[in-house]
């Protein structure tokens, strides 16, 4: 690997690593392209699948994704293990919802497939019979997005649902041929799943079979503590087998492409993702450029005082316009969101002329007619590169809910292959060329005139979104 990239090799301290070829992986562009590949992969998987969502959708896109995956399963002949994990309240939403998609998957091939149910342990008590459906899910959720067939990886920000398969731009990158990779992800679902609800062919839940602890019922800490043991064991044990690895193959010629992943499931003090993130960009070389991609743009003060104090990176930030945000046009308190987020871009916004850092850090917004913006992740430019060499891909939005609330995951890849690097350049250059600067004269406009109570809001429940 080059310079940086050996520079880069504090990662492996935080994370385990992995040598992956870059001929292995490949970048999608569009929503098609994701959905047309989750079907072929679903169809042809032989050993596994191993889906991690938020939620599943109830329409005729995702139900025929759900046929493939049935086909999946009738091609294998009582071989193919089929695991979903989601989240419990957004996939439990209304009366036709994620749980009655997939039961009769259970109920056809009761020995093949398990549905797992996350439930935040912080949804509990006065708070869980207070918050109707919708707003329970502020205080926590599984927000992981992995999709993985036998040893071929998929990974982005999107949800398995009809807009994220034709018109809500997101990011996707597929490895393949990676099994060490896919093996540690599908263990990743596998200990989430394990204190999470199983899902029962009559459409109840039941805790899974090794776990004793109810996670709005049973003892808060003895449930974290319990859930946290089984997470580090995880990343333990994957790190492990990352030094036996290095010892058994040190003559070995690397591959040109190493990639780590990072979870952050702050509430059982996992913390790679945040860690790595807040040194990546405090340690990005002076004139080196990161774009950095937030469909839902609410940095935490760390990455936002490391940006505006600490970095000497150049920085060029896309987020969504209010049009392009997915609650644009919504009913109700909804409907005032892309105003509580334009407000939370007016205020960095201001922070960044304050400290007068206008010259190093550009705000863009992303411009779609009749698409939504749910794209996330970074990338990064060695100085004077034409090309980056870094990129941060999955579900984490680096907002508060991401770094706090919420369980994320996503990968650094750090290549030094030109081809990937290229299709890396492409994918951010194709965000980027639907993107207006945002200047002060935008937030002068009256269409981004926000109301006085959506400023109270974003001031006051800022943690929230």
């Amino acid at each position: 690997m080059n310079d940086f990239s050996q520079d880069l090799t504090w990662l492996a301290e935080y994370c385990p690593e992995f040598s992956i070829s870059s001929k292995n992986i490949k970048v999608l562009k569009e929503p098609s392209d994701f959905f047309e590949k989750l079907k072929e992969l679903s169809k042809n998987s032989t050993k596994r699948i191993t889906l991690a969502s938020l939620y599943i959708g109830t329409g005729p896109l995702e139900k025929e994704l759900i046929a493939a995956v049935n086909e999946g399963l009738q091609k294998s002949q009582g071989n193919l293990q089929v695991k979903i994990l989601i989240d419990y309240t957004r996939g439990s939403r209304g009366s036709e919802n994620s749980r009655t998609l997939l039961v009769p998957l259970i109920k056809d091939y009761p020995s093949q497939v398990e549905v797992s149910l996350y439930h935040t342990p912080k949804l509990r008590g006065f708070i869980k019979w207070f918050l109707p459906e919708r707003w329970n899910e502020t205080i926590g959720l599984s927000h992981l997005k992995v999709y993985l067939f036998d040893d071929t990886l998929i990974l982005s920000g999107a949800n398995l649902s009809d807009q994220y398969f034709c018109n809500r731009q997101d990011r996707y990158i597929v490895f393949y041929n990676c099994k060490e990779l896919c093996d540690y992800f599908d263990h990743v679902v596998q200990t989430v799943s394990s204190f999470s609800f199983l899902l029962m062919p009559n459409n109840t839940v039941v805790l899974h079979p090794e776990w004793d602890i109810h996670p709005s019922e049973g003892n808060f800490k003895e449930y974290v503590s319990k859930a946290q043991k089984s997470l580090q064991n995880l990343i333990n044990t994957a790190k492990a087998r990352n030094v036996q690895n290095e010892l058994e193959n040190k003559n070995m010629t690397h591959t040109d492409t190493l990639v780590y992943p990072l979870l952050q499931m702050y509430t059982f003090g996992i913390r790679q993702d945040e860690q790595v993130t807040e040194k990546f960009l405090r340690l990005a070389e002076p004139n080196s450029c990161i774009k950095l991609a937030s469909g839902y743009f609410n940095l935490t003060n760390h990455y936002m005082n490391i940006i505006l104090k600490s970095s000497k990176a150049i920085f060029n930030l896309l987020v969504a316009s209010p049009q392009v945000n997915g609650f644009y046009g919504a009913k109700g308190v909804s409907g005032a969101i892309p105003s509580a987020y334009t407000q939370i871009a007016k205020t960095f916004f201001s922070k960044v002329l304050s400290y007068q850092q206008q010259d190093r850090i550009k705000l863009c917004e992303y411009e779609r007619p009749s698409w939504t913006f749910h794209v996330k992740g970074l990338w990064y430019y060695e100085p004077k590169a034409s090309l980056p060499s870094a990129t941060f891909i999955g579900s984490p939005n680096f907002g508060y809910r991401s770094v706090y609330k919420d369980l994320e995951a996503q990968v650094a890849i750090v290549t030094e292959n030109r081809e990937l690097q290229m299709q890396l350049h492409n994918e951010q250059q194709s965000f980027y060329d639907r993107t207006t600067i945002i200047g002060k004269e935008l937030f002068d406009r009256p269409d981004r005139k926000v109301p006085l109570w959506v400023k109270l809001v974003a001031f006051f429940m800022k943690d929230f979104f």
